[in-house]
């Protein structure tokens, strides 16, 4: 039955409270659009069941009468129903392997499926993210843990007004105590321990200008990788202001045979032909803010190698790593599993890789909850439902059971059908070596 939607609850984490559709814009689908939506009953949801009632929408205990179902993040797979198409969050396409066994169900029942992740315009630039989000999170999160990490190894700082991102009320609340520690450190300075204080943001896309945008807020000054290393070699660093540096790809990688050029398509297209060469900026930088889209293909910015050189040379000033791509074992090696937001940080230590939770411990910290939006759950979803409104109409009214080709769906969507009817669509065929 077409026109038909439901949004489920999520279940995945505890605290994840975003909704893919916000209730204003599904007033508008059924009073516009004639699309009939039906909304998984969610005691947690940052819009409640109240609010999609009165926009129309049909509070329900399950979504049986939806033909297209929209989530966020992944679903179990003993929730999928027969034959029915599922819009979210798969993170299958790297092939990860803890997602396998969600896919293979869904193929087993003759599923369809359009995953966020693959919403591309013409050029490949993605058209529905909550990128923007994570990196203001991730941010905030990062400051908060910053200043709790420095209480402990006895340090007293400005960072200690900045509290974890979920609790705050609103976005404008929290960036009021980023300033507001910021005019402390403008007034007062930072503790003698810590200038040079230096922020490093891997990438320059929506998650990087998120994170860079609530570091703004702080008395700060932009400056070149390569003139972080000059003030390096020299020890000629401004104390008085917080430094943020932007790392592009060829600060990242060297081509093993031509270091002196970098082509970045060819990176794209065979990064398997380079090697990193980010540590030499990593010693003069206190908060590494890890912002960019990584896959096994390429380098790993930071290695345990790495660290634990690093921390034989005595005395590291990096203290803290946001890590908001949240790569398990990826680009930050020493990240070996998302935290959750009740539990956001662990302390790892380089010389016996291990990891401790909270902020006590030898070693870095490591802030990488895996759902960082979550933490702004209402201007996320906000943003997020923005974007995903424009396609909403042509998604209820596409028939599935037609052959792949002709299922007519807005181009970015055909594009980012992984499945169809379980198979794998033509573009992610890849994926089959990944099931096996």
């Amino acid at each position: 039955m077409k026109n038909v939607i439901g949004i489920r609850h999520e279940d995945k984490y505890t605290m994840e409270r975003r909704v893919p559709l916000i209730p204003d814009h599904v007033s508008q689908m059924v009073k516009q659009n004639g699309i009939h939506v039906l909304v998984q009953s969610s005691p947690k949801r940052i819009f409640r069941d109240g609010e999609f009632a009165a926009a129309g929408a049909s509070i329900v205990d399950d979504l049986k009468k939806a033909n297209v179902i929209f989530g966020v993040k992944e679903i179990p797979p003993e929730v999928f129903e027969e034959g029915k198409a599922y819009v979210f969050f798969s993170h299958v396409i790297k092939g990860q392997p803890y997602n396998m066994p969600m896919l293979k169900k869904m193929m087993e029942i003759k599923c369809s499926l359009i995953d966020y992740e693959k919403v591309t315009d013409d050029t490949g630039k993605r058209l529905i993210f909550f990128g923007r989000f994570a990196g203001l999170a991730g941010m905030i999160n990062s400051l908060w843990s910053l200043g709790r990490r420095y209480q402990v190894l006895g340090i007293e700082t400005p960072f200690l007004e900045i509290k974890q991102s979920h609790t705050y009320h609103s976005l404008e609340d929290a960036a009021k105590d980023v300033m507001k520690a910021g005019l402390e450190i403008a007034h007062k300075g930072l503790p003698e321990k810590i200038p040079p204080m230096v922020i490093g943001f891997t990438g320059y896309g929506q998650v990087s200008h998120g994170a860079q945008e609530i570091a703004s807020l702080l008395p700060s000054m932009e400056i070149t990788p390569e003139e972080l290393l000059e003030m390096g070699k020299s020890g000629n660093f401004p104390r008085n202001v917080i430094l943020k540096v932007i790392f592009k790809e060829w600060h990242l990688s060297e081509h093993n045979d031509h270091p002196e050029t970098f082509d970045l398509s060819h990176y794209y297209a065979h990064p398997e032909e380079y090697h990193n060469v980010f540590e030499k900026y990593v010693p003069y930088l206190t908060v590494l803010m890890n912002c960019m889209y990584w896959d096994v293909r390429y380098p790993r910015i930071v290695t345990k190698d790495f660290l634990e050189r690093l921390y034989k040379g005595g005395n590291p000033k990096l203290t803290v790593i946001g890590d908001v791509t949240c790569d398990p074992d990826g680009s930050i090696e020493c990240t070996h599993t998302g935290t959750h937001i009740e539990d956001p940080v662990f302390v790892y230590n380089p010389f016996t890789r291990k990891y401790t939770m909270g902020f006590e411990g030898e070693g870095i910290l490591d802030m990488a909850v895996d759902i960082l939006p979550s933490e702004l759950p209402r201007e996320s979803s906000i943003a997020f439902s923005n974007a995903l409104l424009p396609y909403v109409n042509g998604i209820a009214g596409a028939d599935f059971n037609a052959d792949f080709y002709h299922v007519q769906l807005p181009p970015p969507i055909k594009r980012a059908m992984i499945l169809h009817q379980g198979k794998l669509t033509p573009d992610f065929e890849y994926i089959n070596k990944y099931l096996k």
